[in-house]
């Protein structure tokens, strides 16, 4: 008799987070296996920051995250976490860029050529920060040092 192994649907992951996301206006939500392992209301790259910081880069690997806004900074720290899928409500050019390199899945709403400041005057901080790095620990550790400060 043949052996059938049943294995959850890859986008169970990001439909939790994704559908977390929306009934609890949150700015991040992380899930793995099944669960939410990290939310937060923290807007821009700081969310994802505290994620690492908090969980470990071991711990997102193979997770899904839904986010508001990711834009090449976050996507950046996706591909150095390892996560496997996101949902962006926002998504950049340069940020669909990245994922799609590194092979992440993605959801999205809407895609803009680039993420603004919070005045709408210029270019993201963070976006500005990375605009010249292509690798995700190189991002990590520029982007941890300036949200920081």
């Amino acid at each position: 008799m043949p052996l059938f192994i049943f294995q959850r649907k890859p986008t169970l992951d990001i439909e939790i987070a994704r559908h977390q996301l929306q009934e609890k206006s949150l700015s991040l939500v992380i899930a793995k296996d099944g669960r939410i392992i990290f939310e937060t209301t923290k807007s821009g790259v700081n969310g994802f920051l505290s994620a690492i910081d908090e969980l470990g880069r071991e711990n997102l690997k193979g997770a899904s995250i839904a986010d508001k806004i990711v834009g090449r900074a976050a996507a950046l720290l996706c591909a150095y976490a390892g996560v496997k899928a996101v949902y962006a409500v926002v998504l950049s050019e340069g940020g669909k860029r990245v994922l799609e390199k590194n092979s992440v899945s993605l959801k999205f709403g809407d895609v803009v050529p680039g993420i603004l400041n919070r005045q709408k005057t210029g270019a993201c901080p963070f976006e500005k920060i990375v605009s010249d790095i292509s690798d995700g620990a190189e991002a990590y550790e520029k982007l941890k040092s300036c949200a920081t400060k």
